[in-house]
């Protein structure tokens, strides 16, 4: 079964998709041969199914569903979880006229960079983004594979959905330390798991809230296990870029591209994008991540 959704005049896929790393994270896969996205989505009924996505003319993408019959409801709920990870319905057209304000970044616009690719769910880009902090990029890999493989659900032998909150809310801190290897993270994701499960927080409201940045950080911040790095890079996913988001490769590609290779504090940093005000987090991440555009497939 194959559906369309148009997209922006603005929209590009492939910078999109390769905005950061969550396109090799499961239940994401790309499939470079084919020219497709693919991911296993869960319905809010628990169905869950394969969907590949491409983007074969300019004004849509086409969806193709795998092995699976869908009523108009799920087609239609799949349809917007698909415009959720793609930021479909955002606005970046003031974005783009900042862009062209700054000679170095008027590659920007014309690309149609800047759409950062998310999960259906906060609570999945939660999950995700507190199992990349402190460690390599391998093993933020196996980390997200392993929670996928043993707490997700199967479809089609090979494939596994993103776990619910439920899921590695019944696990053992052990559980989560020996099978998902997720080290200290463990009791951060279960105790944010637990609380999600009871109904004692609903971080899904993030994406809407009505409250200044600042406040809106605050909240971020207030979920153990999310430090400055993992919230600045959580708020992005949300739509507020008012924070970098600064780690230690994005420091040392910072230093090569402004520094000649110098070392400088993070406050140099965050005072070299001041000038891009509530964008300065957007154009310090295209900034450091410049050298991906110069290829369809980066990585």
């Amino acid at each position: 079964m194959k559906v369309t959704i148009p997209v922006p005049s603005d929209f590009n896929f492939w910078r999109t998709v390769y905005s950061h790393g969550w396109c090799s994270l499961q239940p994401f896969e790309v499939k470079k041969e084919e020219g497709t996205l693919r991911r296993v989505f869960e319905f809010s009924s628990g169905k869950v199914l394969l969907a590949e996505i491409s983007h074969p003319a300019r004004s849509a993408l086409t969806i193709h569903i795998v092995n699976s019959t869908t009523t108009q409801k799920e087609k239609q709920e799949l349809l917007e979880q698909i415009k959720t990870c793609l930021r479909l319905d955002e606005d970046y057209s003031e974005f783009y006229r900042e862009a062209e304000k700054h000679r170095s970044f008027r590659w920007v616009p014309k690309l149609g960079a800047g759409r950062l690719l998310r999960a259906p769910t906060v609570f999945e880009d939660v999950v995700k983004m507190i199992c990349t902090t402190n460690c390599s990029w391998a093993l933020t890999e196996t980390m997200v594979e392993n929670l996928c493989k043993k707490l997700g659900y199967l479809i089609l032998d090979t494939r596994y959905s993103f776990p619910r909150p439920e899921s590695i809310a019944d696990c053992s801190e052990k559980f989560l330390r020996k099978e998902i290897r997720a080290g200290y993270r463990s009791p951060y994701l279960l105790e944010l798991s637990k609380r999600i499960a009871k109904g004692e927080v609903n971080i899904e409201e993030w994406r809407t809230s009505a409250l200044p940045t600042d406040e809106l950080y605050k909240e971020v911040r207030s979920v153990k296990g999310v430090g400055p790095y993992a919230a600045a890079n959580l708020l992005k996913l949300l739509g507020c870029y008012d924070y970098l988001g600064i780690d230690s490769w994005c420091r040392q590609k910072f230093f090569g591209i402004h520094k000649n290779g110098r070392k400088a504090s993070d406050r140099v940093i965050e005072k070299f994008y001041e000038p891009f005000g509530k964008w300065r987090g957007l154009f310090f991440w295209l900034d450091v991540t410049k050298h991906w555009y110069e290829k369809k497939i980066p990585f």
